[in-house]
Order: C-alpha cells, then sequence, then structure tokens
C-alpha cells in the first residue's frame, strides 16, 4: 500500500448495498468489476451460469449488468465501462429474484413467478395473453423486444434458493427444482429474442435436473478469467480499501479472510472485508450469518472424516454435481464456500482439483460447529477449546492427556448408543482434530517425510506438535508413539529451532477414550 493510497479519504462502506445506483449515488467505495462485465458479455456465447457462496456480491453484479443493457451512462462515470460500453444500445432488461422470503409449497412458487412476470409487463406497458406461466414468459420476452426494436435481457438473481430452502424437504426440493425448470426452459426457445442471459446462485445443479435442454448456457463458475467477477482481490483491498487498513494487521485480514479460489485469482468475501472495516475486530462475520446445520448433519451422518476436509481431491464431474436426489459431501462444501481449490491437475480426460479451506474464519467456525454436532452438546466445546488453547501456550503436552481424556469421559454412553456418527473408527481422531481446527492453526494433516506420513502436525505457540493415531481394542500397545520414532518423524522439523513433540495417541474401542497418550521430546530439536 502506497502512502498516497494510505492517504485517500474514507468512504462510506456500502454494507448490505446490493443496487448498482444507490451505491454509486451516495458515495460508498466500489471495487470496479465493470470491465470483468464487458468482457463476458463480449465473450463467446450469450448465455452464461455463475455460482458463488452467499454473500458475495452476486446481487450487485447483476444489478450492474441491469444498469450497463438500460444504458444508465452518468452512473458509470470514471470506471471501466464508461469508455468500452456503447451507450447509444440499449435493451429492455427483465430481471426474476428469488432472494427474498421462503417458499414453501409450488404454489407459492407459482405465484411469485406470476408476479414477477405481471410486474415486468406492468412496467414495460405490455398486455400477455398466455394464460400458462412459462407461456406468459414467452409472450413477455416476445413483445418486449417487439415494442423495443431491440433484444431482451434476462438476469436471474438466486436462481436456485426455492430448491435450498428446502434441502431438508426432499418431496418439495424436488416440486420446486420442477417449477423452476419449466420457467428456465423457456429461455432456450426465446434464443432468438434474447440478447443476454446471466443466471447466478449459490449452486451447480446439473444440466439434466434443472436446465433440461439449456443445452447453450455456458457456465463460468471454474473459468480462470472470471474468478474475481465477485469479491475483492489483494490489490482491491490495497488500493481501492487502502483508507481502512490503518490500525488493522494486513497479513491477519488475508489469514482470516482471504483464499477463496475458482481456478483464479483468489479473493476476500466482500461481506467479511466489509464488517471488518466498520468493527476494527476480527470475528466470523460471514459464517454467523448462516450456521450451516443441513452440511453439519450431512456430514456427520456420512461419517466424513473431518482431517481430510482441508485435502480433498476431486473430479470436475463430481464438484459440480448437484441435485436433491444426489448430493456429495464435496459438491456441496464447495458450492455453498466451505471449501475452495487449492490445486488444479490435469490428466488425461479430466480435470481433477485439490480443495482446502479457504481461511481461518471457515477452517475454525466449521470445526467448531462439527465438535458440537459429534458430542451433542452445544455448549460442551467451548471452554474445552479455551483450555486447550492455554495448554498450548504452555507447551504442555502431558497436560493434552488429561484434557482430551476428560472430554472423551463426559460424552454420555446414550450419545454414543444413538448415534451411527460414534460408531466409525474415525470418530476420535475427527474430534481430536476439530478441536485443534477450531483455533485456527497451522494443521498439516498426513504430512509426508522422506519416510512416510505424519497423521496431523501442529504448528503452534513456538512448538511442533506430532501426533499419530491408533486406534486399540482395550490395552494400550505403544504402537504410535513407536511408529514416530522408527520413522524419524520429528527430523523434518529439527530445522525450525522450535521444541518438537511426538505423540503417540490410542483410543480404545470398548473405553471409549484415549488408553494410550505417550510423548517423547524430538532429540533433534532440543535447544
Amino acid at each position: 500500500m502506497s502512502p498516497a493510497a494510505a492517504a485517500l479519504p474514507r468512504r462510506r462502506l456500502p454494507i448490505g448495498i446490493q443496487t448498482f445506483a444507490d451505491l454509486r449515488d451516495t458515495g460508498c467505495y466500489y471495487v470496479d468489476k465493470t470491465g470483468l462485465a464487458i468482457d463476458l458479455i463480449e465473450s463467446s456465447g450469450k448465455a452464461f451460469f455463475l455460482s458463488r457462496p452467499r454473500r458475495f456480491g452476486k446481487s450487485l453484479l447483476v444489478d450492474t449488468f441491469k444498469e450497463l443493457f438500460e444504458g444508465n451512462r452518468a452512473l458509470f462515470g470514471g470506471l471501466a465501462a464508461e469508455t468500452r460500453w456503447d451507450w447509444s444500445k440499449r435493451h429492455p432488461v427483465i430481471r426474476i429474484s428469488f432472494g427474498g422470503g421462503v417458499l414453501r409449497k409450488g404454489g407459492d412458487l407459482d405465484q411469485h413467478i406470476a408476479e414477477l412476470i405481471d410486474e415486468h409487463a406492468n412496467r414495460l406497458g405490455l398486455t400477455l395473453h398466455n394464460q400458462s406461466l412459462s407461456g406468459r414468459f414467452k409472450d413477455l420476452i416476445r413483445l418486449a423486444h417487439e415494442q423495443a426494436g431491440a433484444s431482451v435481457v434476462v438476469l436471474v438473481d438466486e436462481y436456485d434458493k426455492p430448491i435450498l430452502d428446502n434441502l431438508t424437504e426432499p418431496a418439495i426440493a424436488r416440486e420446486m427444482r420442477d417449477g423452476l425448470r419449466n420457467l428456465y426452459s423457456v429461455l432456450k426457445d426465446m434464443d432468438a429474442h434474447l440478447r443476454f442471459v446471466f443466471l447466478t446462485g449459490v449452486s451447480k445443479f446439473s444440466k439434466v435436473s434443472l436446465f433440461s435442454g439449456l443445452n447453450h448456457l455456458v457456465d463460468i463458475t471454474l473459468d480462470p478469467p472470471f474468478s474475481a467477477l465477485c469479491g475483492y482481490t489483494d490489490e482491491d483491498m490495497d488500493t481501492v480499501f487502502a483508507p481502512e487498513l490503518p490500525g488493522l494487521d494486513r497479513e491477519e485480514i488475508r489469514r482470516w479472510y482471504n483464499g477463496y479460489n475458482w481456478g483464479g485469482t483468489s479473493v476476500y468475501n466482500p461481506f467479511d472485508a466489509l464488517l471488518l472495516f466498520r468493527n476494527r475486530r476480527f470475528k466470523p462475520y460471514w459464517f454467523e450469518t448462516g450456521t450451516p446445520t443441513f452440511l453439519v448433519d450431512l456430514l456427520a451422518e456420512r461419517r466424513m472424516f473431518t482431517p481430510d476436509l482441508g485435502r480433498l481431491v476431486t473430479s470436475e464431474t463430481l464438484l459440480s454435481t448437484f441435485d436433491v436426489d444426489a448430493m456429495t459431501a464435496e459438491a456441496l462444501l464447495f458450492q455453498t464456500g466451505y471449501l475452495t481449490i487449492a490445486e488444479t491437475h490435469e490428466i488425461p480426460g479430466r480435470t481433477e482439483y485439490t480443495l482446502k479451506y479457504p481461511n481461518m474464519e471457515v477452517q475454525a467456525s466449521l470445526n467448531d460447529s462439527l465438535l458440537k454436532r459429534f458430542v451433542g452438546d452445544l455448549s460442551a466445546p467451548e471452554p474445552q477449546i479455551s483450555r486447550l488453547w492455554r495448554v498450548l501456550q504452555a507447551g504442555d503436552p502431558l497436560a493434552l492427556k488429561d484434557l482430551f481424556h476428560a472430554f472423551f469421559a463426559s460424552i454420555p454412553n446414550d450419545w454414543y448408543r444413538n448415534n451411527p456418527i460414534a460408531q466409525f473408527e474415525g470418530y476420535w481422531a475427527s474430534i481430536f482434530y476439530s478441536h485443534f481446527a477450531a483455533l485456527g492453526l497451522d494443521i498439516r494433516v498426513e504430512d509426508t517425510t522422506n519416510k512416510g506420513r505424519i497423521d496431523m502436525a501442529v504448528l503452534a505457540c513456538g512448538v511442533v506438535w506430532l501426533f499419530e493415531f491408533k486406534v486399540v481394542e482395550l490395552v494400550p500397545q505403544g504402537r504410535a508413539l513407536q511408529q514416530l520414532k522408527d520413522r524419524g518423524y520429528g527430523e523434518k522439523y529439527a530445522g525450525r529451532g522450535e521444541p518438537v513433540y511426538l505423540i503417540g495417541v490410542e483410543f480404545s474401542r470398548q473405553d471409549r477414550n484415549i488408553v494410550g497418550f505417550e510423548v517423547e521430546y524430538a532429540v533433534e530439536a532440543r535447544r
């Protein structure tokens, strides 16, 4: 950040503003996305789809397209679009949003669609003659084209919300999906009347399930040039928001909120950044606006091994597969913003992605929620995590045994008996891992050395903590610590000049607790 940038006057923070005109008229900060918007409009194709997590600025982007096509030049002074856009051409715009309210049955969806169509018809002064919803939507597009003498722009915001709001009721979710498919299928038939089509939402439903027949829809979700179409880049933070940075730790801002990536430039969630600048405190602002109860329950139901969450490998096909009847954990975590792309691998005939937590906010908050679900007590993990932090600060590995032994002992027997999640071998290691992850620590799962893989390495408070986990029937066998020693796992970290502890943890299936907890100070790291 240059001194000149830091000296710029502070402006209004556009918190909660989803209307481009309001943002520009009230003198708010604005990260100029108009150049990227025009790049998309001028690219091959004319019907596009973009998936991004909630509160990522999708509605503002949709409204920006609206103002461009309606030719409201005065709003774009000083922006990339001012000199790049042909302001002599205007197009009628039909904007459809499902963002307001919750629809709980198919009749509510039909009524909402009918109201939107009628609202646009009244605004444009058009008389629609068809009775069916799809027929009236066709009339609206065709007549708007004829009246304006210019092809129509259709913008759909939160196209999937009626489905997502009902995922816990699959029958209703399917009804919503079928109703929306009836609406979206019109866009293919009306192609000759359309100039530009843009749909955005959180999830990416398959073309077969929701966009049947809409084969020309171009999905730009994982298109690298448009990775930053929504969200703030590091450069945006250092330039546009330079006046807000003094007094805040810049590296801490990155660690907390940066890291969302869709194959190109990484971005910050705008909601987090704006609330940080307003409140001047680091908090999980985005996560707190929507606790992922359904997602947490799904991960527990499918016995997800939590140490795997930060290193999942998946194909592009699986990542893009989402439907009411086929929800993979990987797709759900990625599309809702709890995981993001770490690496892309091209192999013959397919693309694979390694996923990760985008940042500390998501890692800590998601694992905190998982802990509460895994032990069936919303309050139990809170003091436990605080105690863990104090133990790590004290550099006391033996205190870890007492801490976790007491915690596992506090879980009621009825919880184990009534919850299948507690019956799989990864349960104990998942709880152990999620405690550390809930602190947002630097955790490396299956950390590779030249002699094998360490189950879990934690770098915290100037100490390296290396863990090996084993599950035994009843009696501790000492194999966990012995494996750490035999394979010389401490050697990888000896050069850090920090204490390195080897910790072997053995869980008993019968006792449902830690029965073996051995610690050895790695000689290579002694001071």
